[in-house]
């Protein structure tokens, strides 16, 4: 019982940063020590959980799925994901540079708490740390070109599924990129407003990318541990600026429901800032969110918690 309410927790918080642009509910997962054993669980849905069944019955079925997992899990994130809906709105809207501070800290810190848990680090595993940087800097500019799907079931359906594999990954936002498609808005509203249409079509694309992509990560995670991890601090890296507070907007686009669609920012010191917006940076009050951020994760990931042993040799390594 102690461990369900513990992983209901950490579901809570991996749906309030999901609920986020710019922020990764696989970060939570990740520095909280539960992100192995969630994309393990997550591959298990699929044909080998009807053998589990057919094997030891719903006993064993339970057992292959790690229901004792990934039940408090999910109920924590829908739980925060509903009750946040109309929070982050709100923050959003009327204390963003306080907002982004906090998970700017936050997002900074687990790029610190991953690279501590490199157990054998070497010099070609920078190519995945570069490369990570790289896709993450690239997404959100690619995003807007998927409104050439036209039909917005289609379009709802891809967006899940991008959404859902993004938000598996340390640092990349499901929701930014939603944003960036132009359906963050359409699809927070369907759901504070419970709308059945589009939560069934958004989750049959959630559904096939957790099929897909979960699988995907396991076995990089299982063959290529290190390269693997130093691609997640890549993401995490090249997503900081989506969250840097003091930033202008320099380009953008309308999307089909009328809503701005980001594209590029110019990044200001708080001077600039106030100077350009004759509004206040809020200096102390961003930077003491950031270092709160900031000491929240370190704390939390102090101890690296054990997880699932790895039979593997990484490779390119030496001996």
């Amino acid at each position: 019982m102690k461990r369900s309410y513990s992983i209901f927790l950490k579901g809570a918080g991996m749906g309030a940063a999901d609920a986020v642009p710019g922020v990764s509910g696989g970060t939570i997962a990740f520095i909280t020590g539960i992100y192995e054993e969630l994309i393990d669980t997550i591959k298990q849905f699929g044909p080998s959980a009807f053998t589990a069944w057919r094997r030891s019955g719903w006993v064993g079925l339970a057992a292959h799925l790690n229901l004792a997992f990934i039940v408090p899990l999910l109920a924590g994130i829908a739980a925060s994901l509903v009750s946040m809906a109309h929070l982050v709105t709100y923050l959003m809207a009327e204390h963003g540079l306080l907002l982004d501070a906090f998970f700017f800290g936050l997002v900074a810190a687990s790029a610190l708490v991953i690279t501590r848990k490199l157990p054998d680090w070497r010099l070609w595993h920078a190519i995945p740390l570069v490369g990570g940087l790289l896709l993450a800097s690239a997404l959100p500019g690619l995003m807007p070109h998927m409104a050439s799907l036209g039909s917005e079931s289609l379009l709802l359906v891809a967006g899940g599924a991008i959404a859902i594999s993004a938000m598996m990954l340390p640092g990349v936002s499901g929701s930014f990129l939603l944003l960036t498609m132009g359906l963050y808005g359409t699809v927070m509203e369907g759901i504070k407003g419970f709308d059945l249409a589009l939560i069934a079509q958004f989750g049959l694309g959630c559904a096939l990318g957790l099929f897909f992509f979960s699988r995907l990560l396991s076995w990089m995670l299982h063959h290529f541990h290190t390269a693997t991890l130093q691609l997640l601090v890549g993401f995490i890296l090249g997503s900081l600026p989506t969250l840097w507070p003091w930033r202008e907007l320099v380009r953008y686009q309308l999307g089909a429901d009328g809503r701005m669609i980001p594209l590029d920012y110019r990044y200001l010191s708080p001077g600039d800032y106030a100077l350009l917006t004759g509004e206040s940076a809020q200096l102390f009050g961003v930077l003491a969110l950031m270092l709160a951020g900031l000491i929240l994760v370190l704390v939390v990931g102090r101890e690296p918690r054990p997880s699932k042993a790895h039979p593997h040799k990484e490779e390119g390594s030496d001996a």
